[in-house]
């Protein structure tokens, strides 16, 4: 059973912590439960009935009116007006209440039209990624399980690949090839899918090696298709021990290569990097890149 913090549930919801202790006094439209110390803390149901409030007071619902409403009506009218507001705030909320019911249809519905709406990437910047970044707190708090971030991953990945397959590069005019990949032990693919399409977007010819690649195939990847750039992240792998060997034995096998590296551990370790060796400590300094360098 997850136990939330009420600074939790104001990073969850989006309703700041004080507008919440007003409401439990004036209305007592949730109460908290207190460890022996008179701290408050939440639970499942709380954070569920919270997330139903902010789309119903952002949707125009007076709190003292939600405060009369029975659980069921709270929930039904919600749902009815998640399934016709694409609202980002509201959406957010829909799409961690979805999470949470493993609702597979809704989920699918809202991701969908704010991609037919906004594009691709826009849906990714301002939906996917906050998304995560609530998720990253619920998986802290232990409220959800292995099985809601399997859930949210393979959707969000199915519309990725779904993206990059949208993308035609003519060999004509594409620019030049740039070689993907996770090193062993790393698993972001999701980022490593989102780079993908990003490349493909700009005209980059693009072979996705995909995860737990060893170094001997990255040289013979390029060696084979001859890839000026070569991409990877390093998030997970290179925790214990230094990345500077790695970087230097791949830069030492392909000289003329040039490599760009993202992720926790490129940025926070003191890599001594040659000329041919870019670290990218965020998407937009990737599309900055895209933009002008590798151009």
């Amino acid at each position: 059973m997850a136990v939330y913090s009420i600074n939790d549930i104001e990073k969850l919801s989006g309703i700041k912590a004080h507008t919440i202790r007003i409401w439990e006094k004036r209305y007592g439209i949730i109460e908290p439960k207190r460890t022996e110390t008179n701290i408050r803390y939440y639970l499942d149901e709380d954070l569920q009935r919270i997330l139903n409030i902010s789309i119903l007071n952002k949707n125009g619902y007076k709190i003292s009116k939600i405060a009369k409403m029975s659980d069921s009506e709270m929930i039904n009218l919600a749902s009815q007006l998640t399934q016709v507001s694409f609202d980002d705030s509201d959406s957010l909320d829909s799409l961690m209440f979805a999470m949470l019911e493993l609702d597979d249809y809704k989920f699918n519905l809202i991701l969908d039209h704010h991609i037919d709406s906004k594009g691709f990437e826009k849906t990714m910047n301002e939906i996917v990624y906050p998304l995560m970044e609530k998720l990253s707190t619920m998986w802290i708090t232990g409220s959800i399980k292995g099985v809601h971030e399997n859930f949210v991953a393979n959707i969000i990945r199915r519309k990725t690949i779904t993206a990059i397959e949208s993308i035609v590069v003519s060999s004509n005019t594409a620019k030049e090839k740039v070689i993907l990949y996770l090193s062993e032990n790393e698993t972001h693919e999701l980022s490593l899918l989102f780079m993908h399409y990003l490349l493909k977007s700009y005209n980059y010819s693009v072979l996705n090696l995909g995860m737990g690649v060893p170094l001997i195939d990255v040289i013979e990847g390029q060696n084979i298709c001859g890839a000026k750039y070569i991409f990877s992240i390093f998030n997970d792998s290179f925790t214990d021990q230094p990345l500077q060997p790695y970087i230097d034995e791949l830069t030492r096998h392909l000289p003329d290569c040039k490599f760009i590296l993202s992720g926790y551990q490129s940025v926070v370790q003191n890599l001594q990097l040659n000329e041919n060796v870019q670290v990218t400590p965020s998407v937009k300094e990737l599309k900055n890149l895209l933009e002008t360098e590798i151009n």
